[in-house]
């Protein structure tokens, strides 16, 4: 099954709009330099965003959770003419590879890095959203989505990402993380604010349309 999985990984990559210069070498750095590199989101995954954010044309753009800024950069390229972006990231040692590759983007003026605990400046940044990105920590995912979702424009998107967690979720016993997981899959599934869809593309993204 895993050597299928990766074949087919393969066939869609090769058959889809390949990344940029900019992505590829920012993909790269990623490897030589990050810890645990595999959570970059990647070309078919931000593919997907970028496609999502251009079918959107988000005036603002909130994302939880930048790594090293690949879904970032996906993101905000399809951000309307007057649109922004806010980014935030706890992990100060990502900083200045963030901000490189920002600017090798040319999104410098579109885009704004915070960095530091998201639940503290989420509260700093003023204004609602049209598309939101939950990339952090999973075990924060429910209280990420109860403090934006009054922040979420109607008819607007928020994206989790992971939700599936390596194929753990369908898992009888699982262990803390996943469950966490798990808890907020199924609280969004009865939440009538929202619609939702789970695709089991990379480790399963969570898009939630607010009605």
């Amino acid at each position: 099954m895993e050597i299928k999985q990766r074949k087919l990984n393969a066939y869609t990559e090769a058959h889809s709009t390949p990344p940029d210069s900019v992505l590829l070498e920012l993909e790269r750095e990623t490897n030589f330099k990050a810890l645990s590199p595999q959570m970059i989101s990647g070309p078919i995954q931000g593919q997907l965003l970028y496609f999502l954010s251009s079918m959107l044309q988000p005036k603002s753009i909130l994302e939880v959770g930048t790594f090293t800024g690949y879904a970032t950069i996906c993101l905000a390229r399809g951000l309307a003419k007057d649109g922004f972006m806010h980014t935030i990231e706890v992990n100060d040692e990502l900083e200045s590879l963030i901000r490189k590759y920002i600017a090798k983007a040319e999104l410098t003026d579109k885009v704004k890095l915070h960095m530091g605990d998201a639940q503290k400046i989420i509260p700093t940044i003023e204004g609602d959203f049209d598309l939101i990105l939950i990339d952090a920590a999973k075990k924060d995912n429910a209280t990420y989505f109860d403090t934006l979702i009054d922040r979420l424009r109607p008819g607007g998107l928020m994206i989790a990402d992971n939700v599936l967690w390596d194929g753990k979720i369908t898992r009888v016993e699982k262990d803390r993380t996943t469950k966490m997981i798990d808890d907020f899959n199924k609280k969004i599934q009865v939440d009538d604010r929202v619609e939702n869809l789970i695709l089991p593309i990379r480790d399963g993204i969570l898009i939630m349309r607010k009605l």
